[in-house]
């Protein structure tokens, strides 16, 4: 069977189903799995490789503009498959034993409206349009976009320091909804950020990173703890990827992803802040970020 080609392309909802379906077609162990659906009926996909017991989560596209890190996990998808078809070890990495011993579950794009926003604006029969231009100033450019379709930052959605972080939000006149850095009516209000926890509630999920963009940072700990042996992983992805190693501040350090996972289950967590420029982060860049990443992702499931 001839080897698949990854091509990059803006990520938006099709791009996604043609990748994954590209995948499934030619490494038939890979596992499409649906871990609920968006504010506007699009499924939220995990691709799973590996049948062993101990889970770690891969996850992009908290953030409509960030979509450029789902293809680098969707890049690391086709090597890591292509990988295990062949036999070959990658960085020491043997893709059979991944595939006895672990389970890999990867979710290229959380945010799969926040992401057609950005790139393709509102769409005239859009039931939520007068409310996401009102959000958005009236303005029909999305370029900069981070929230899902209902102005709510998936990032800002889980239940750690969320009570906290409301004051932040009433302090920067942030309110019921905008392209970035409202947190929602509760948490979990947001159907993407639910089907998350509830896939990790119901999983023994080992650790997990999460990318984002930008600023090539590693985040390890919360504001209240840092959970055993989190703080010498991060240092050896930092030696991985030249990233340098940063303390949560801010805005930043409350109601994210991580932050929840660590609250609730005193496991490793990583954020990954990937690339550096001005966001969204141009196409052209991926290859260039993934490569930096590339020694980590694979390795990722031996090292925690």
């Amino acid at each position: 069977m001839e080897r698949p080609d990854f091509r990059p392309k803006a990520l938006d909802h099709n791009a996604l189903n043609s990748y994954l379906q590209e995948l499934t077609d030619n490494y038939p162990f890979l596992n499409i799995e649906y871990l609920g659906d968006t504010i506007m009926g699009r499924p939220i996909c995990a691709a799973v490789f590996g049948r062993g017991k101990t889970e770690y989560l891969y996850i992009s596209g908290h953030h409509g503009s960030e979509w450029i890190t789902g293809l680098c996990l969707l890049r690391f998808l086709y090597e890591l498959c292509e990988a295990h078809r062949a036999k070959r070890r990658i960085h020491g990495t043997d893709t059979d034993y991944i595939m006895r011993e672990k389970r890999l579950v990867v979710v290229p794009l959380l945010n799969v409206d926040g992401a057609e926003l950005q790139q393709h604006g509102i769409e005239e029969n859009n039931p939520l349009k007068e409310r996401i231009l009102r959000m958005n100033g009236e303005s029909t450019d999305f370029t900069h976009w981070q929230a899902n379709i209902r102005g709510v930052d998936l990032n800002h959605n889980y239940n750690a320091g969320w009570i906290e972080y409301k004051a932040i939000e009433a302090e920067n006149g942030i309110e019921n909804g905008a392209p970035t850095k409202y947190s929602g009516p509760s948490p979990e209000s947001e159907p993407e950020c639910a089907a998350v926890c509830n896939y990790l509630r119901n999983h023994n999920v080992r650790s997990l990173i999460s990318l984002h963009t930008q600023g090539e940072e590693i985040y390890f700990s919360s504001l209240q703890s840092c959970p055993v042996g989190a703080r010498s992983v991060a240092n050896r992805m930092a030696q991985m990827t030249g990233y340098k190693i940063s303390a949560p501040s801010g805005s930043a350090a409350y109601g994210g992803r991580i932050d929840w996972f660590i609250a609730e289950y005193d496991r490793p967590a990583f954020t990954l802040e990937c690339g550096k420029g001005e966001n969204p982060l141009p196409l052209s860049d991926e290859a260039r970020i993934y490569f930096k990443l590339r020694k980590l992702l694979f390795t990722f499931p031996l090292m925690v």
